[in-house]
This record gives C-alpha cells, structure tokens and sequence, in this order.
C-alpha cells in the first residue's frame, strides 16, 4: 500500500513540474499560463459537447459525422460573391471576345414599321414586310436595313447597345456605312439609340436570302436565351 507521504511527494512534484512548464510554454510563445488553461478547457468543452451530441445522434441514426462550419467571414465572403453574380449577369457584350469577328464603323440609326419610316400605314398589305420577306421583329436577333453591297442579306452583325441584327431589308438612305436598326415604336427609337455612330462586327456574311424559319431558329437558339431578360427587362 502506497503511504500518505508517497502520494503527498508525487503529488507536489507533479505540481512542480507543471508550473514548470506552464512556465517554459509562456516564456517561449508569450501565452500566459491563464490563457494557455483557458484554451485547454474550452476544447475540453467542446470534445464533451461533440461527443454527447455523437453519443445522442447514434441513437437515432446510427452515424454521425462533426460537422465543420467555415469560419463566419469566409462564409460571409462566399454569399456576397454569390449574392454579386446572382445580381450582375454577365452581359452578352462581355460573354464574347467580339475582337475576333471583322469590324467597322457605321452610322447607325433606328426606324419603326409605321408610315414616318416607310411611308406604310398597318392597312397598308407590305406593312411591317422587309426586304428579304420576312416581318419586321425586335428580339434577341432583331432585323434590321443596310446596304446590301456592303452587308448582303442574312448577315449577322452585333451593334453594342442594341445586340444581334439580322440583315433582313434595304433602303434608299441606307447606302455605303449606314445601317437602320429596327424599333417596335417611334420613342423606343428616341429613347433607346437615335443615331450614332458605332462600331459593329460582323459575326456571319449572308448569301443574299433570309427566311422566318432562319430567323426563328436564331431567336431559339438556347445558347443566347440567358440574356432575353437582360434586354426586355
């Protein structure tokens, strides 16, 4: 049987050494011995709770894993970049390396169907008919007037500002660098261009002809349906 003044002596050495290193550890880190005590008592709290709530969740599921939660300013972080790109979609503008198409300068101006463009009124049979047959239509491929000289009819060009335009009619002011860009009404015309000068590019040349099923098929296409809100919001 161990004595009482065994147990005694093992008792102060062992109080010696960890004063000892408490110490040592302070010395070498610039922890106190307080701070160091705390921090060993909060991770034993929080091994206890871990293991209650394991012990308490196998009850019911059999498994448990520890769950690990990113720091609150990481995770604070991930939500505002999330919350920045739910908000601020990429712009059709910004989606595509337009430098790899040719381009040029033009003169660009906005026309509507009605009788101050085309001289047409609605009861009028060619009303609203372009060039190429097909019916005038403002979408995510729009149609719109140039010379064909310089833009044969089905060409394909992207106008900053106003997005894809499908050659699809003529005009007797439209010659060398113009183009007209079609508008549903005379204030949309106004409102959102006027005339300006702009650089466009030239996506596809056309081969002269344009029909609705092609332009339908543009206006489909699934790949530029991301950006529909962007333009008729």
């Amino acid at each position: 049987m161990v004595s009482l003044t065994t147990v005694s002596r093992r008792l102060f050495m062992s109080g010696l050494f960890v004063a000892a290193f408490f110490t040592t550890f302070q010395t070498f880190s610039g922890v106190s011995a307080a701070q160091l005590q705390q921090w060993m008592m909060d991770n034993f709290e929080k091994e206890r709770e871990e293991v209650v709530h394991t012990v308490r969740d196998n009850a019911f599921k059999g498994t448990s894993f520890k769950r690990r939660a990113l720091p609150a300013v990481k995770t604070e972080e991930l939500s505002m970049s999330q919350e920045v790109m739910e908000l601020t979609p990429m712009s059709l503008e910004d989606a595509v390396d337009w430098s790899q198409y040719p381009s040029q300068k033009v003169i660009a101006t906005g026309y509507t169907a009605g009788y101050e463009s085309t001289g047409k009124n609605p009861d009028h049979p060619g009303y609203g008919i372009t060039f190429s047959g097909v019916q005038v239509k403002r979408d995510l491929y729009s149609t719109i007037a140039a010379d064909p000289s310089v833009y044969p009819i089905g060409s394909i060009l992207f106008i900053p500002g106003y997005g894809y335009g499908v050659v699809a009619d003529t005009g007797s002011a439209i010659q060398g660098k113009k183009i007209d860009l079609y508008y549903e009404t005379v204030t949309d015309v106004f409102d959102d261009w006027g005339k300006q000068e702009v650089e466009v590019y030239l996506v596809k040349s056309g081969n002269g002809s344009l029909s609705e099923e092609d332009l339908m098929k543009l206006n489909e296409d699934e790949a530029v349906q991301v950006f529909r809100n962007q333009m008729f919001e």
